[in-house]
């Protein structure tokens, strides 16, 4: 990773992984809503393409995020591969074979631990069975059609639609990806570049639709920081002051009432 680069991470901090890779912004005043807010992003946060992390690690690291923070997931991975991915061994292999009691001790940080141990060795198995280890799997990830992966992953039990797409970007490194999170799913609603009532696939696919490949990847976390940083669900910046938020001008503002203080889920906002 460049030394260069600026405090602000968007990928994690220093273990975030990503290199630098500009993308030229749209001046057209029609280009797709979602587009213009991207380039804008790409004005406050450094620019990144993804890929080459070890896919069945990227898997093993995104389940452990499922319905947590960075914060506890972080420890539980960390402490998850000083005692399984530690040496020359496959990682499939010692999650299949590991005594769920103690992978369940082991990622306590990460809340829901006897759920996402059972999780862990069950696609551990999966990945040794079908594809003959962790090495195996990863080829599958890079190389393979980025439907046939993703229909795979999702064909997994525990893996979602979030969970895979974060195993084709960050892993696969494949462009046109953009996964949703709930900063996300939250965002293109409000801001007007989804439809108010879409699911997290609904949302995915009006992103994808108008977003150019390129892209997606820095879009998905240049996004989420965007949400931790102003967009947040209860007390958007807009609230407190129009000029606070750096979007204000591209934002519909659908389930914000800033004359009220009022904020409701873009769902709502439609009824």
């Amino acid at each position: 990773m460049s030394d260069d680069e600026p405090a602000e991470n968007i990928s994690g901090g220093a273990a975030g992984g990503g290199t630098e890779r500009a993308f030229a912004s749209s001046d057209h005043p029609e280009a797709p809503l979602v587009e213009r807010v991207v380039d804008r992003l790409g004005e406050r946060y450094w620019q990144k393409t993804y890929g080459g992390r070890d896919a069945f690690e990227c898997l093993v690291r995104t389940v452990l995020s499922q319905n947590t923070t960075d914060t506890a997931s972080q420890p539980a991975h960390d402490s998850l591969m000083a005692r399984y991915g530690d040496g020359d061994g496959d990682l499939a292999d010692a999650l299949a074979d590991a005594h769920q009691p103690d992978l369940a001790e082991t990622i306590s940080s990460a809340g829901l631990y006897n759920q996402k141990s059972e999780t862990l060795i069950r696609l551990a198995e999966r990945v040794r069975t079908e594809y003959g280890g962790a090495d195996a799997f990863d080829e599958f990830v890079r190389d393979a059609d980025s439907e046939e992966v993703r229909a795979a992953l999702l064909d997994m039990k525990g893996v979602g639609p979030k969970t895979a797409d974060c195993v084709l970007l960050f892993a696969g490194g494949r462009d046109g990806v953009f996964p949703v999170d709930t900063h996300v799913h939250r965002i293109a609603r409000r801001m007007g570049f989804a439809p108010p009532d879409a699911d997290h696939e609904g949302v995915r696919e009006a992103i994808e639709a108008d977003l150019p490949a390129e892209k997606c990847g820095f879009g998905h976390t240049a996004m989420i920081q965007f949400g931790r940083d102003f967009c947040t669900a209860r007390t958007p910046a807009c609230l407190d002051d129009p000029e606070a938020c750096p979007m204000t001008d591209l934002c519909e503002q659908v389930g914000v009432y800033p004359a009220t203080g009022d904020v409701v889920d873009p769902s709502e906002a439609a009824d």
